[in-house]
């Protein structure tokens, strides 16, 4: 029992020797690099969503004003709705038609390879690009009929869809391939063996070993919805634009992200902690929306 003991202490002392050395080299900038891009920043932006401020060097704690301001602001409330259901109306087409063509892609189908490549390709493609191909695609078809994507919601609306499902659905094919493949092949074999049909098979054997790229895909499908911005900006800028009684415009296509963008930047500079207020909102909204989507799919996954 000693030399159990003294084994162990001394194979924990060897583990830690390395890390103690090589901490200042690699772990320590990371950290540094950390606190200073990411844990600063948020906590001086947490501080500035209760002041009024036209710089950071200026800024004037007031309390929650900014918050009440932001709740009362027309377009911040219009810009959560349009955003909550562009993201579950993404999040269901792009993970469908994904599994879709993960499924079909993997049943051993001649070019396997070349269609993978393909349908992944629009991902590395940045979205202000893809915003204005887009843009030009849509009004070169809606041209015919004397209207373009920026007089209506609806086509504002559908072009960004359609733009997020080209852009995100062969990223999320692969992560559904990669959860196909990893299936254990004997379980597949027994599921042929008792006699299941391919659709017995799909619901019984295949989607309950797919949760976790299914928990996966979900949670990059539904952060993505949220936090879309450029492709906003490039495609349809907000518009069009629907006047309100109070004289206040609101911009039917612009998602929470761009409503930030322009509240910082497009109002006046007292707007400014106010934009922050939302953005704080906003990181709020994301991560509790976040967590229980991971916390429920991650239940369903099968050990």
């Amino acid at each position: 029992m000693k030399k159990k003991k003294t084994e162990k202490i001394v194979n924990s002392s060897m583990i830690t020797r390395p890390i103690a050395r090589f901490f200042p080299v690699f772990l320590l900038p990371i950290t540094i690099a950390f606190f200073v891009g990411f844990v600063y920043p948020f906590i001086k932006g947490f501080y500035l969503s209760f002041c009024s401020f036209t710089t950071t060097s200026d800024a004037e704690f007031i309390g929650i004003g900014n918050y009440i301001k932001a709740f009362h602001d027309a377009t911040f409330v219009h810009a959560f709705g349009f955003t909550s259901l562009y993201t579950v109306v993404s999040l269901v087409l792009v993970n469908v038609l994904a599994f879709f063509l993960a499924f079909l892609l993997t049943q051993g189908i001649k070019g396997t390879n070349i269609f993978r490549t393909v349908f992944f390709m629009p991902n590395l493609i940045g979205g202000i690009v893809l915003g204005y191909i887009w843009s030009m695609i849509f009004d070169g078809i809606l041209s015919r009929y004397n209207t373009s994507i920026l007089l209506e919601t609806k086509y504002g609306f559908w072009g960004l869809i359609i733009l997020m499902c080209w852009q995100q659905i062969g990223y999320m094919m692969i992560i559904y391939i990669a959860g196909i493949q990893s299936i254990p092949e004997d379980m597949m074999e027994a599921a042929r063996i008792d006699g299941a049909t391919k659709l017995q098979t799909l619901f019984r054997v295949i989607l309950p070993n797919l949760m976790p790229s299914v928990t996966i895909c979900l949670f990059l499908s539904l952060t993505n919805g949220f936090k879309l911005f450029d492709q906003n900006l490039a495609l349809t800028g907000g518009q069009p634009f629907n006047w309100q009684a109070d004289g206040t415009v609101v911009k039917t296509t612009e998602m929470l992200a761009l409503n930030i963008y322009n509240t910082f930047y497009g109002q006046s500079s007292t707007a400014r902690g106010v934009a922050q207020a939302k953005a704080v909102l906003f990181f709020v909204l994301v991560a509790a929306i976040s967590l229980i989507q991971l916390s429920a799919t991650k239940d369903k996954e099968v050990q």
